[in-house]
C-alpha cells in the first residue's frame, strides 16, 4: 500500500458532496481516488467537480477496482450494511456512514462479517466524537474537573417535511432518531463512558409518512441521567450542556461546529465562566486521517464497530419504551 491511501466514495449523497468529500481532500494520509454512484453522469460531473480521478456508473466497479484501499459508504441508511459486507468481501476497509444499520441485528451482521476479515478496518462515522472540543469535555470529564457528571442535556433539530426527502421514508431508514437522535445517545454512553441501565421515551410519529418526527428520550446511567430530543419537524438547532457537582460545560455548536472560525466551549465553575477556543479544524477531514493512520499502522480504529451496535441496541429499546408506555432496563 502506498504511503497516501487511495479512497472511494459509493454514493454521491449530500453528506457526501457537501462536507466529507471536500474534507478528504484536505487528508494528509489519504486521497479520493474514485467516486461510484447508480448515475455514471452523475459520477462524472462530481468526480469533475473535486478532480477525482475516476468516476464509475455502478458500485459493483469501484469494488473491483485493485487500485482503491477503502471505501466511505454515504448511502441511505438500508444500504449501509450490504455494501459495507460487499466491500469487505472485496478487500477494502470501510467507513460506514452512520447509523451503521436499521437495527442492532444489521450491526452485527456487519460486526460478525468483519470478524472474517481480521486484516480490513470498518469504522462507524460519527465524526463528532473526533473533534477536538469533544476531546477536550471528555478530559474535563475523565478529570473531574466539573466534578462528577449527574446530567447531560442535548438536543438536535432541523425542519424536513418533504414527502420526498429520504429522512421521512420509513423503508430507507427515516426518521429523526436514525438522522440525528444517535448524536445525543453517542455523546451520553462517550461521556459517561457506560452503557445506561434503563431508557424511557416519547415518541411523536408523522400520521403519513410513519417515521419519528419527535423523539424524547432519558438515558439512566449508574452514575447520573442524559435528557435529549431529536427532531425533523421543529426549528434548526443543536445544544449540549454537561452538569456536574461543581460545575458544567457547555458547547457552542457541538454536531456541526464551524470549519472557518474557532469552534468554542463554555467551563463554569464556581460561577466563574472560562471560554475555550480550538484551533480552525475539520471533524470529517480528523475522521478520515484518524481512520487511515489505524489501517496504515494496523492499530484499532478510534470507535470500534462494537460501538455502533450498543448505540444501535439503546435507539431500539427507545422506540419500545414509546410502545409501551413504560421504562425499559437493560
Amino acid at each position: 500500500m502506498d504511503k497516501k491511501l487511495k479512497w472511494g466514495i459509493l454514493g454521491t449523497a449530500h453528506i457526501a458532496t457537501e462536507h466529507v468529500i471536500p474534507a478528504m481532500l484536505k487528508c494528509l494520509h489519504g486521497a479520493v481516488h474514485a467516486i461510484a454512484s447508480r448515475n455514471l453522469e452523475k459520477a462524472k460531473d462530481i468526480s469533475a467537480q473535486f478532480k477525482i480521478p475516476k468516476s464509475y456508473g455502478s458500485y459493483e466497479e469501484l469494488l473491483a477496482d485493485e487500485d482503491i484501499d477503502a471505501v466511505y459508504i454515504p448511502l441511505p441508511n438500508h444500504l449501509h450494511v450490504e455494501w459495507a459486507i460487499k466491500a469487505l468481501q472485496a478487500d477494502k476497509h470501510v467507513l460506514v456512514e452512520k447509523p451503521v444499520g436499521l437495527s442492532s441485528k444489521e450491526a452485527e451482521k456487519l460486526l460478525k462479517a468483519s470478524k472474517k476479515y481480521p486484516h480490513l478496518k470498518v469504522m462507524e462515522a460519527y465524526m463528532f466524537r473526533h473533534h477536538p472540543q469533544w476531546i477536550k469535555a471528555k478530559e474535563l470529564v475523565d478529570n473531574k474537573v466539573i466534578g462528577e457528571i449527574k446530567t447531560i442535556q442535548s438536543s438536535f433539530s432541523f425542519y424536513d417535511d418533504d414527502p420526498n426527502s429520504i429522512v421521512n421514508k420509513k423503508e430507507f431508514g427515516g426518521g429523526s432518531l436514525m438522522d440525528i437522535g444517535g448524536y445525543p445517545i453517542s455523546l451520553s454512553r462517550f461521556l459517561f463512558n457506560a452503557e445506561p441501565k434503563s431508557i424511557s421515551a416519547v415518541i411523536d410519529y408523522h400520521p403519513d409518512f410513519m417515521v419519528d418526527v419527535l423523539a424524547s428520550g432519558i438515558l439512566e446511567f449508574e452514575t447520573g441521567t442524559s435528557v435529549f430530543f431529536s427532531s425533523t419537524l421543529l426549528a434548526e438547532n443543536q445544544q449540549a450542556q454537561i452538569f456536574g457537582t461543581k460545575g458544567n460545560i457547555k458547547l457552542e455548536l457541538p454536531f456541526n461546529p464551524p470549519i472557518d472560525k474557532p469552534a468554542k466551549i463554555w467551563v463554569t465553575i464556581d460561577d466563574e465562566c472560562q471560554t475555550i477556543e480550538f484551533d480552525i479544524c475539520n471533524q470529517y477531514t480528523i475522521q478520515a486521517d484518524l481512520f487511515t493512520l489505524a489501517i496504515i499502522n494496523n492499530t484499532t480504529v478510534p470507535t470500534p464497530l462494537e460501538d455502533a451496535v450498543k448505540n444501535m441496541i439503546v435507539t431500539e429499546k427507545l422506540e419500545t419504551s414509546n410502545l409501551r408506555g413504560q421504562r425499559i432496563f437493560l
